[in-house]
């Protein structure tokens, strides 16, 4: 078997209560998955189940608590800044928000050359490979010294694309990186990053909470709840056979395009609200809002497991659906 470009093993964040006396908070708990070479793989999960901060500590921008992060076969996970810093050029990520993700002080120009300056490219040169990329990503290379307030979001992100890209990543983190686009929009930036993929050889670690993106881009999905990948597998059985109940429902709010189906389909409505990740319950973290939990689930957390046999899909459930 070859070595995956990407290997998290029992990533692990823990942040300190906001006050003296409170609890801290395990935003992300235990994750392990790999991504191959030239594969996109969804982490798709509700607001604050630790997929951003899954993503931060895979490009260092937060540092684990514990577990080890594997890129290219090394553990990156505990290297120093200055170790770093020429692996950066083959680890990149990109934002949700465009525009709060570019400086609105520098030009274009300087935002997608600031990269390869840092790593020690001349500055004329730099110059040179940003109107490269302003071509590659669908901007007007002449707009090259313009700031950010001057593009739409969609133009703003295609310049945060394009700084990803200066440095000719092997693996880029997107996070949620159409979501605070317009639908029409959403679709130019999907089709954009497909085609990069196809011309560059890149591998993505997509994060988004829309479960129909996902379905387009990815080869796999990994579904987080509460700090923990509760499912991953390969989207084809995932979207037509999901074994675990929150699958399930996160997939059954999912608009269908024919009305007929939409209207007879079946609707999972989940009870209460995601628990604090300050104060998981104790045993499989869903059982207060799962309609299939029994005795086993309150007092014992599932291990990530094969679903069924033949199949490389994982599941973490007491009882997983079987079809």
């Amino acid at each position: 078997m070859t070595t995956p470009l990407l290997r998290v093993r029992d990533l692990t964040m823990t942040f300190p209560g906001r006050r003296a006396r409170s609890a801290p908070v395990r935003a992300v708990d235990g994750v392990s998955f790999e991504v191959a070479t030239g594969e996109t793989l969804g982490l798709v999960g509700e607001s604050g189940c630790g997929k951003s901060t899954t993503g931060r500590m895979i490009v260092r921008l937060l540092q684990p608590t514990s577990g080890s992060v594997e890129f290219g076969g090394r553990d990156i996970g505990r290297l120093s800044q200055r170790a770093l810093k020429p692996l950066r050029t083959e680890l990149q990520m990109v934002f949700q928000d465009p525009h709060s993700s570019l400086n609105p002080r520098q030009t274009v120009a300087r935002i997608i050359s600031d990269p390869l300056i840092v790593q020690g490219a001349a500055v004329a040169e730099a110059r040179r490979r940003a109107a490269e990329l302003m071509e590659l990503v669908g901007l007007i290379p002449e707009h090259i010294d313009r700031y950010p307030h001057e593009f739409s979001g969609g133009q703003a992100q295609r310049i945060g694309i394009a700084r990803a890209l200066a440095t000719s990543p092997r693996l880029v983190v997107a996070d949620e990186p159409v979501s605070a686009l317009d639908v029409s929009v959403q679709a130019q930036i999907v089709n954009l990053m497909e085609r990069l993929q196809r011309e560059l050889g890149l591998s993505y670690l997509f994060i988004a909470h829309d479960l129909s993106v996902i379905k387009r881009v990815c080869d796999r999905v990994a579904v987080m709840y509460l700090g923990r990948i509760v499912e991953i597998g390969a989207k084809e059985h995932l979207y037509t056979a999901p074994a675990h109940p929150y699958t399930r429902a996160l997939l059954s709010a999912v608009p269908l395009p024919d009305p007929a189906a939409e209207r007879t389909r079946e609707r999972i409505t989940l009870l209460g609200d995601p628990p604090s990740p300050a104060a998981p319950p104790p045993g499989c973290t869903f059982h207060p809002r799962c309609p299939k939990a029994r005795d086993i689930c309150r007092t014992e957390a599932p291990a990530l497991r094969i679903a069924a046999a033949g199949e490389a899909r994982q599941v973490a459930c007491h009882f997983p659906e079987s079809g």
